[in-house]
């Protein structure tokens, strides 16, 4: 799978998979950048957003905006209905048992700051252990370190072979009596490496540990089922969801959120305060204090809708073709190396170019019209495995096409030219 062999264009009508209608919903898609078509090839970063997430959020600040759960006038009482019907579609899309394990949040960092906080700082103890991965996004190593540095727990790494593969059999030997929470990412932001997920649960949980699950570069990608999986807490980013900025969710147990207490204090997190003391608010509400994001939400619930409606089975599936098609082009281009070969692997093409910096590539293909990334992705443990600086990084998504990548290839080419 995603193996760089040579392999025909596909076709923009694909696997019933209409690339051409379904840019036209996305808006900032028509435009051109420097006089040239926009190639926006940075949806790792963010994804854009469809005409009726853009319009569900103009509709909201025109006709709804007013506060939630206090306010007993019209207006309160549709902007709760609408932020509370958002929550009950998360649940369907990620297939959690029940709303209360549906907390909103600022985004999937805040998530597992919340979890590390919460869970992790009422807990864990000195000499308890914590594993995660060299494969991980900043925001799910740094609140570790920091809880680890809180605790006293012993912080413990699954490396990652040459292809940018978590080695199981070094897990294994990780896991012990003294393991209490396993975090890692569905798929890596930096190479795009889908990990074993139920295997890594498993093992887990047969020493009694926790499972947090960084779902950021996964729920755009593929079916998300928390019930499936088993895992014991999933965090991911609405905005990379082709939702807004500043809103994400945390999943977690029921149970286990009922035990945590409140990561945050304020309003709308309480059931009674006195001056001695509070009586905190029932799940979810006890973990969102004070105004959130409302009009985030509900775009968040439009995007789903988006995607529910679009076909996420059907829209992975050319998005692995398109992949397909990108590592062929790619590993026919001289000077090129690819970064992140692993066997299953989704939506990101990591590469660089022989003495040319990743941060030239980046300038030179916006010259070109072709938006990347540049650097370490905020995954240096990444960089520092593969004993590089940076990476360039063109990640897809189902609205990209072949005749992109080409565009991206003959970009890459025109930096060569330059450089040598």
């Amino acid at each position: 799978m995603n193996k760089p062999d040579t392999i025909n264009k596909i076709s923009n009508n694909t696997s019933n998979f209409d690339v051409d209608k379904v840019r036209a919903d996305f808006p900032v898609l028509q435009q051109q950048l420097r006089g040239k078509p926009l190639v926006y090839l940075d949806n790792a970063a963010t994804a854009q957003k469809p005409e009726s997430v853009i319009d569900t959020l103009a509709t909201y600040y025109r006709k709804t905006n007013a506060n939630i759960h206090r306010g007993v006038h019209s207006l309160s009482e549709k902007a709760t209905a609408e932020y509370e019907s958002a929550r009950t579609k998360v649940q369907a899309f990620i297939n959690a048992d029940s709303t209360q394990e549906i907390v909103f949040v600022r985004g999937a960092t805040e998530a597992i700051n919340l979890v590390a906080q919460s869970f992790g700082r009422t807990t864990l103890t000195t000499g308890d252990e914590i594993i995660i991965t060299e494969l991980e996004h900043h925001s799910n190593i740094v609140p570790w370190q920091i809880l680890s540095e809180q605790t006293g727990a012993i912080l413990k790494y699954i490396p990652i072979n040459d292809a940018g593969e978590l080695i199981l059999e070094k897990f294994a030997g990780l896991l012990n009596e003294n393991t209490r929470i396993v975090a890692v990412g569905h798929i890596s932001n930096a190479l795009g490496t889908i990990n074993p997920l139920k295997t890594i649960i498993d093992k887990a949980h047969a020493v009694g540990a926790k499972v947090v699950i960084d779902g950021a570069q996964a729920v755009p990608h593929t079916k998300v089922d928390v019930k499936a999986l088993n895992c014991d807490f999933y965090a991911f980013s609405g905005h990379k969801l082709f939702g807004p900025t500043g809103i994400g969710v945390l999943y977690g147990k029921q149970a286990l959120l009922e035990a945590m207490p409140p990561y945050q204090g304020g309003g709308d997190m309480i059931q009674r305060v006195t001056m001695a003391n509070s009586i905190y608010n029932d799940l979810p509400y006890k973990f969102e204090a004070g105004t959130p994001h409302i009009a985030g939400v509900i775009g968040l619930g439009a995007a789903i809708d988006y995607v529910n409606h679009l076909g996420l089975v059907a829209a992975a599936q050319y998005e692995i073709e398109l992949l397909n098609y990108a590592n062929a082009q790619a590993s026919q281009v001289p000077g090129l190396t690819l970064v992140g070969t692993a066997k299953n692997k989704t939506s990101i093409l990591s590469f660089t170019l022989d003495k040319i910096h990743p941060h030239d590539i980046g300038t030179i293909l916006d010259g070109e019209g072709i938006a990347i990334r540049a650097g370490h992705h905020c995954a240096m443990p990444v960089m520092e495995r593969f004993n590089i600086p940076a990476t360039a990084r063109a990640s897809f998504a189902f609205y990209n096409t072949c005749d992109e990548v080409d565009a991206l290839i003959a970009a890459i080419k025109k930096c060569q030219r330059i450089f040598n």
